[in-house]
């Protein structure tokens, strides 16, 4: 189903004729971000801009330009954003990382919530004689009215 939807994305008119080329852009389109829909490849998005960058990278491929070069292209452009999967560096540690972190601190604030809570809640003790002596005499007191 997913390979139908990319292949009315990619419209006939920006097709290469070389079957080679269109092969090589399309693999290509598929690592490349739709920067309106963000969720999607530029071959899956019929968003004007990912139509714009299809044909960018088509006339790349055209031109004569390697898989990665024509990668390195249009992220110089558009950021490592436009990489549906961004390279592991310090600008990118958030993206990667950011996730899990949040999770380990939520976790961590979980478990600290819940001891603290189990020790404000006070021990029951047991009664005092004394204690024990008075709730006797309240239990068998006779009702005044």
């Amino acid at each position: 189903m997913a390979w139908s939807v990319a292949a009315v994305a990619v419209e006939p008119s920006e097709m290469l004729k070389d079957p080679a080329l269109e092969a090589r852009a399309r693999a290509i389109g598929q690592e490349l971000r739709c920067l309106v829909c963000q969720n999607e490849s530029i071959d899956e998005s019929n968003a004007d801009l990912a139509h714009d960058l299809r044909v960018l990278l088509r006339r790349r491929i055209a031109a004569g330009d390697t898989d990665r070069q024509a990668i390195q292209f249009i992220v110089k452009r558009y950021g490592d954003f436009v990489l549906l999967k961004p390279p592991v560096e310090p600008a990118t540690w958030l993206l990667w990382f950011g996730p899990v972190v949040l999770l380990i601190v939520s976790a961590a604030g979980a478990m600290i919530f819940v001891r603290r809570r189990n020790r404000a809640t006070p021990e029951p003790t047991a009664l005092s004689p004394e204690e024990k002596r008075q709730l006797d005499e309240l239990l068998h007191e006779p009702d005044l009215e």
